[in-house]
């Protein structure tokens, strides 16, 4: 079963198992994670208050932090920028202005087991915070600007078969868990934009309902008829006044949180004879690769995805092996 842990300890988690993995390469990470998840979810955990490193320093990160928290950054992210640069600070003991691109490139060589997306979380951290004192003011230069981040491994996010995707849709044992897998596969959406849907914001007429997504930004995702059956299949049964598009199973009815959404998925995951990871977010990398695949444009499916960058839709764009085949046999000039 998924464990139910704070953001603080989802960190913690994170760290010790990438910590572990540094020294063991050959141990299984998803049952290393998941054994790591079973410890922790019996503990209370929280960061500590000791500041750590060169005072300056600590000093500089907590502004950076103050600054980031009026930005509106969410607290998830805060917490993970403050652990991460509490590594930082003791990596690096000096003053902030003390600090060279030398000593960043160092620091980031010392993870060189890691894998590359790891090593680039960390600079990017290291960035914005060194970015944000620099305009802010605060420092005269800023040292991680010569730095480049290590070039990204390109690795397909792996998606549903439309084959995996029914044997899903047929191990759902209630509307409401129907409605659920429909929503999050029709509309592409992340987790937290499905968590926060109200049912009140629904457009019937276009099939559609607003999310903010990423950088605050508003846009339309779309449900396709079978969504929309189902989902009204689910509200017509419910009695409850929670305006909330999914809610608890159980009274006090109130909004299905983030955790209570992937507890829902697992369980039905765990049903079907799905042999792939299955979480919430595999629906959006389904959704993307099925239709690309399927011959949809790019920046369409950009726009529904509520991606910034086309780069980052574009990784979903690999044709599968029977698609290459049809695409040589229609467009070979013989």
């Amino acid at each position: 079963m998924t464990q139910l842990l704070s953001s603080t300890a989802e960190i913690m988690l994170e760290q010790i198992t990438d910590s572990i993995f540094i020294l063991c390469p050959n141990v299984d990470k998803p049952e290393l994670h998941q054994s790591i998840s079973i410890i922790l979810s019996q503990y209370d955990v929280k960061p500590a208050l000791v500041a750590s490193g060169h005072p300056d320093l600590w000093q500089k990160i907590k502004l950076f932090l103050a600054g980031k928290r009026l930005e509106g950054i969410s607290p998830l992210t805060l917490k993970g920028y403050e652990l991460e640069l509490r590594i930082f600070s003791r990596h690096v003991p000096k003053a902030t202005s003390e600090i060279t691109t030398a000593d960043i490139r160092i620091y980031l060589s010392e993870f060189e087991r890691l894998k590359t997306s790891s090593i680039s979380k960390r600079l990017s951290v290291l960035k914005s915070m060194f970015g944000w004192l620099t305009a802010e003011g605060i420092i005269l230069k800023d040292v991680t600007k010569q730095i480049k981040p290590p070039k990204k491994e390109q690795r397909v996010p792996k998606a549903l078969t439309i084959e995996e995707l029914e044997m899903i849709r047929e191990a759902c044992a209630s509307p409401r868990e129907r409605a659920l897998v429909e929503v999050l596969y029709a509309t592409g959406g992340r987790l937290s934009e499905i968590q926060k849907m109200n049912r009140g914001d629904i457009n019937y007429q276009s099939m559609s309902v607003l999310v903010v997504g990423k950088g605050n930004k508003e846009r339309p995702v779309y449900f396709s008829f079978k969504a929309l059956y189902h989902l009204k299949k689910y509200l017509m049964r419910r009695t409850d006044t929670v305006d909330a598009l999914f809610v608890t199973e159980r009274k006090p009815y109130r909004r299905l949180s983030d955790r209570g959404i992937q507890r829902e998925v697992k369980i039905i995951a765990d049903r079907s004879e799905v042999k792939k990871n299955v979480h919430p977010h595999i629906f959006r990398h389904t959704f993307a690769t099925l239709m690309l695949n399927n011959g949809a444009d790019l920046v369409a499916v950009q726009g529904l995805l509520g991606h910034s960058d086309p780069g980052t839709t574009q990784i979903y764009a690999t044709l599968t092996d029977e698609r290459r085949k049809q695409s040589h046999h229609q467009y070979l000039v013989q």
